[in-house]
């Protein structure tokens, strides 16, 4: 196995791919390389001495600067790296598509064609809460429902999709929290939703009603828990109502052009820009040059890569949504007296990322290099297919949620240090190494380890036959573990 690893032919920096023993003496493209201290797995060694202030490059850009001088050989990282990011800057419209364009195959995936044209790749039952104060009869309803129909086939996931707002907000809590779980009532994968509320608060069931548009009265249910005697007697023959409508449901071939995916990432480590990313690059790419559609988030982790995703907005209108979208995000740290480019979080630092550059680059691998063709607001929905990027925060929960809210079947996750969450639609979780991937079998989906040895298209081709088996019904690890959360953005400022 390689010692160490080049991004880019312009890189001053390579990376650890094992836990390097001051003295080693490690080769590197014809360039020798003597370990003067302990370098950690996945953290960054220097190919060539630094003085003060000295840019250092990685993935081909700059990650920062060097705050003191470095030696050839020494471990850099946060105690002698600062990011060159600070305050809000200018933008130009210069673009520089070069797509990778992978050939037409005729695959399909089993899935749930919706009245209203949409597919699901799940079949699943939502109660959705309009206030928090009903959650937990919202439980006891699930729980009663199940013991009633032990051997029920009809719904791949129960779900109550609990949250404590709803109740006293006001403005922008209230809107986000109002667009979210409509997002979600009309989501694709739902083959069934009761709409359960208590009736004294802000998001009150009959103004949320009428936001709905257009639904399935089969397969869309309302309650009120203040205006029925018995509301547990009330919602189950409700739940009743929904399970006879969607008994009879069956899966059919549908082209993968239908699949809508999330790109998310959390708890990152030096790996994350080598492995699991770039995989999801590619199969994002992939999945658009089948027609279909993949949605990157994360606002604050594209500070740093941001020109890069501009330079491939498909024009200028697009261009000047980008440009609004990460203004807009960075005024609103500003507005919490916030720093614009704080450094990544703890976890982040342990496994070898030094700064926001380092981890934006290696997060917005996660797009590929289609062009972006729009821009979302958080709680919208998908307009067009190819690329989006979509207004969230970096919060794993948060972040996810809104992909599935944005009509997102499912979100692939990658991970270098692990997590067991899942959203509440399929939460793929993706493995920057093998140790994580061995060590937690049961959090994570697919490894992506192996590319450190083995080419991109034997791994790609893996990867693209487990995500059309999940479509089809295989389940994640997180609907596996009763694992399915819906977070809420909750902020007192307009983004």
């Amino acid at each position: 196995m390689r010692s160490l690893m080049k991004m880019n032919a312009r890189d001053n920096v390579a990376v650890a791919l094992r836990a390097i023993t001051a003295g080693e003496q490690l080769a590197l493209d014809g360039n020798n390389v003597e370990a003067s201290m302990d370098i950690p797995r996945g953290h960054k060694i220097a190919l060539s001495s630094f003085n003060e202030g000295d840019i250092i490059v990685k993935y081909g850009y700059p990650i920062g600067y060097a705050t003191a001088c470095i030696q050839k050989g020494e471990h850099i990282h946060t105690h002698n790296l600062k990011t060159n990011l600070s305050g809000e800057e200018s933008y130009e419209y210069a673009p520089d598509l070069h797509p990778v364009i992978y050939p037409k195959r005729d695959l399909t995936f089993d899935g749930y064609r919706r009245k209203n044209g949409k597919v699901g790749i799940r079949n699943d039952l939502f109660i959705v809460p309009t206030v928090g104060c009903v959650n937990g009869i919202a439980e006891m309803m699930i729980s009663e429902f199940k013991n009633a129909h032990p051997d029920q086939t009809s719904f791949d996931n129960i779900t109550v999709l609990k949250h404590p707002y709803g109740c006293s907000q006001l403005g922008d809590d209230h809107r986000m929290t109002r667009s979210i779980l409509l997002d979600a009532v009309n989501h694709p994968n739902a083959g069934g939703v009761l709409v359960f509320g208590l009736g004294c608060e802000n998001n009150i069931v009959s103004e949320f009603k009428s936001m709905l548009g257009e639904y399935d009265e089969a397969r869309i249910k309302f309650l009120v828990a203040q205006e029925v005697g018995n509301e547990l007697e009330a919602g189950l023959a409700l739940l009743d109502e929904i399970y006879e409508a969607a008994r009879n449901d069956v899966r059919e071939p549908v082209p993968l052009s239908e699949l809508n995916v999330g790109l998310k990432c959390g708890g990152s480590d030096g790996f994350s820009g080598i492995t699991a990313n770039p995989l999801l690059g590619a199969f994002s790419d992939f999945l658009i040059s089948q027609g279909g559609t993949t949605v990157l988030t994360e606002v604050p982790e594209m500070f740093g890569a941001e020109k890069m995703l501009m330079a491939r907005a498909e024009n200028k209108e697009v261009f000047e949504d980008i440009v609004s979208l990460i203004n807009n995000f960075k005024q609103y740290f500003l507005s919490y007296g916030e720093p614009v480019y704080e450094n990544p979080s703890p976890g982040n630092k342990a496994g070898g990322i030094s700064s926001l550059e380092d981890k934006s680059l290696g997060c917005t691998q996660k797009a590929g290099t289609a062009p972006v063709v729009d821009v979302l607001q958080y709680g919208e929905k998908l307009r067009k297919k190819g690329l989006s990027l979509l207004q969230a925060p970096g919060n794993d929960l948060v972040a996810s949620s809104a992909l599935g809210a944005a009509d997102c079947q499912l979100v692939l996750f990658t991970t270098g240090r692990g997590t067991p969450f899942g959203s509440f639609v399929p939460t793929v979780k993706v493995a920057t190494n093998n140790e994580l991937y061995a060590n937690k079998k049961h959090w994570m989906d697919f490894n992506a380890g192996p590319l450190l040895e083995t080419p991109m298209e034997e791994v790609l081709e893996q990867f693209i036959e487990y995500i059309v088996a999940v479509a089809s019904g295989q389940p994640t690890r997180n609907e596996q573990n009763d694992v399915r959360e819906l977070a809420i953005f909750k902020t007192g400022v307009t983004l």
